[in-house]
């Protein structure tokens, strides 16, 4: 017993826009039943662009019942059948909202056609519904209109089921089929692929083109995460109507997961990602000599073309340093930038600057060159930070302890360093102590 739905509606998603039509066709599995179509007064103002696309005006539903009038009608006709609509998740995520909004709780098998289609036609040059309505020569009396574009479904379900779609029917309902999660455009083959390893994947938009990055301990179970759930927001109903493809890459563990997430983030820019985007240390020491030939030290927001002596994220976390310097080294506030009303220093500014000179190389000796070591396999995995600085990472055959330097950098990828990276790195060095090792020099 099946329940073909096509609904239209004021915009994309379900949480801050309204149904306008809906339609319903009632189907056994051999032939159609009943139907049922209205109206609906959305509560919301239809956008210009929505009502040029279906030909609903705000006066056509001025005087159409609201939801909440017809929910017991369209619940009754729903209850104990199996949810089909044209990219289902779409339709049956307004449908389960508006319920909710009015104390139904409601829950369905789907059966989504776009997936079906694809399985049971393969080959054909698109899936939407007007596409597959003119390869396969399906009349559609009201496109864009809830009442033609369900028909049409209907009719496109009863092909799928003449040919021998039965059969994948059931394959498609079963508990363990978890393609119906899956976004419209995404062939199952991408996901049923992916491996249960730590790596980077990739999303892909219709053209090809990377649209998000994300890490991963596990692929195949990351990449499923991002599919399940009911959130209705317009950000991840964009998100997910944009993919069309995944790729990945493993990496030998999950730290070189995140450290290959930001740098692919970093080279490629994708549209989905927002938060690495933004990261950026926000202050850094500078030295500079003053007029009076005094070496000075001074926090200052992060210059695109300078380069400073430490950063951070915190400005505190600037003044806790710097402090620091002025009582290890004898330096003098006013200089530091930190006490304004000191007066000025008795030094004569020679002198004074070997003090400063001396703050400076104990903060460059801070910049340390160490190796982390994770064990993979018949490998080791090895990131290489030389003088503070990420130079890159890759597997190792050999024993990583009997090389020095220079031959750990030949056997490397290097890779670009930010301050995520950094971050991360500084993280993973407090948690895990016995993993730092120093190469030979």
């Amino acid at each position: 017993m099946y329940a073909i739905v096509d609904i239209e509606t004021t915009g994309s998603h379900a949480d801050s826009n309204g149904i306008t039509e809906i339609a319903i066709v009632l189907h056994n599995g051999k032939e159609i039943e009943g139907k049922f179509e209205t109206l609906i007064n959305p509560g919301y103002k239809i956008p210009r662009f929505v009502a040029a696309l279906t030909g609903i005006q705000d006066y056509m539903v001025a005087n159409a019942p609201p939801f909440s009038e017809v929910a017991d009608k369209i619940y009754n006709l729903l209850k104990g059948r199996i949810f089909i609509a044209h990219n289902v998740n779409f339709d049956y995520s307004f449908i389960r909202h508006h319920f909710q909004q009015v104390g139904y709780d409601y829950h369905a098998r789907k059966l989504c056609t776009v997936r079906l289609s694809r399985t049971a036609f393969p080959g054909l040059r698109k899936y939407g519904l007007d596409a597959l309505c003119e390869q396969l020569n399906i009349m559609n009396g009201g496109r864009h209109r809830a009442g033609g574009d369900a028909e049409a479904t209907a009719t496109l379900f009863s092909m799928i089921l003449n040919a021998g779609g039965e059969k994948l029917v059931k394959e498609y309902l079963k508990k363990e089929s978890r393609e119906q999660i899956l976004p419209p455009n995404l062939p199952k083959e991408h996901v049923q692929w992916l491996p249960y390893q730590p790596g980077v994947y990739y999303f892909h938009d219709e053209k090809g083109k990377v649209i998000y990055v994300g890490k991963a301990k596990n692929i195949k179970q990351r990449v499923v995460s991002h599919f399940t759930g009911f959130d209705t927001g317009s950000k991840r109903q964009n998100f997910l109507k944009h993919i069309h493809a995944v790729t990945y890459k493993e990496t030998p563990t999950e730290f070189a997961a995140y450290l290959l997430e930001s740098i692919e983030i970093k080279r490629l820019w994708p549209q989905f990602n927002h938060s690495q985007k933004k990261f950026e240390w926000q202050y850094g020491i500078y030295e500079y000599t003053d007029m009076r030939g005094y070496l000075r030290l001074t926090i200052e927001k992060k210059r695109k073309h300078l380069h400073p002596l430490v950063c951070f994220s915190l400005k505190a976390e600037g003044y806790r340093i710097l402090w620091k310097l002025v009582k290890d080294f004898n330096l003098d506030a006013g200089l530091c930038c930190l006490d304004t009303t000191a007066p000025s220093p008795a030094e004569e500014p020679a002198a004074y600057n070997l003090k400063v000179q001396q703050a400076i190389d104990w903060l460059q000796e801070q910049k340390e060159t160490f190796l982390i070591k994770e064990e993979h396999r018949d490998a080791t995995n090895c990131v290489l930070v030389e003088k503070g600085h990420f130079y890159g990472m890759g597997l190792i055959y050999n024993n990583a302890d009997d090389l020095t330097l220079e031959q750990l950098k030949e056997l490397l990828t290097p890779y670009p360093e930010n301050e995520v990276i950094r971050s991360m790195i500084s993280s993973f060095v407090y948690k895990h102590p016995n993993k730092v090792h120093k190469p030979l020099l």
